[in-house]
């Protein structure tokens, strides 16, 4: 993510070598993240027309939706790891403190879109930077106890 300038303009967000999980599908969900968070800054730049309110509306629930099914790839992740990495019940409750933020706080009614976004791209950031670097730890200590096996 670069810093932005100018206040006006949407957070966008890009993809780094650091925030590789070393999961082709862990990476996969958190690069369609960073995707949807720069979709949402482009419909900030687009107009407050009602078609592209809607649009955006429309490009938050996804953004929902992905970060749902992302959570629940994280959770099975670490579930079939047994105790070799974090608790699965830890990346479901990231899950759900996010969907309480999106859906009762940080919503289209308490915040114009365009804070909205750049909130969605920062949280969207500290999740995958710290989920990455997690999961390469955890991966690494997970592959090297089964290769000791």
């Amino acid at each position: 993510m670069t810093p932005q300038a100018d206040l006006a303009e949407p957070t966008r967000v890009t993809w780094d070598a650091d925030f590789a999980a070393g999961h082709e599908l862990i990476d996969a969900q958190h690069q369609g993240l960073f995707d949807q968070c720069n979709r949402l800054a482009d419909l900030c730049t687009g107009g407050a027309g009602e078609v592209s309110l809607r649009q955006f509306d429309q490009a938050f629930d996804r953004l929902k939706v992905l970060a749902r099914e992302h959570c629940e790839s994280e959770a099975a992740l670490l579930a079939a790891s047994g105790q070799a990495l974090a608790e699965p019940e830890d990346a479901l409750a990231e899950c759900e403190e996010f969907e309480y933020l999106a859906d009762e706080i940080a919503t289209t009614a308490n915040f114009d879109r365009l804070e909205l976004q750049r909130f969605l791209a920062l949280w969207c950031v500290g999740h995958v930077k710290a989920s990455a670097r997690q999961l390469r730890e955890a991966l690494a200590t997970h592959l090297l106890a089964a290769a000791q096996r």
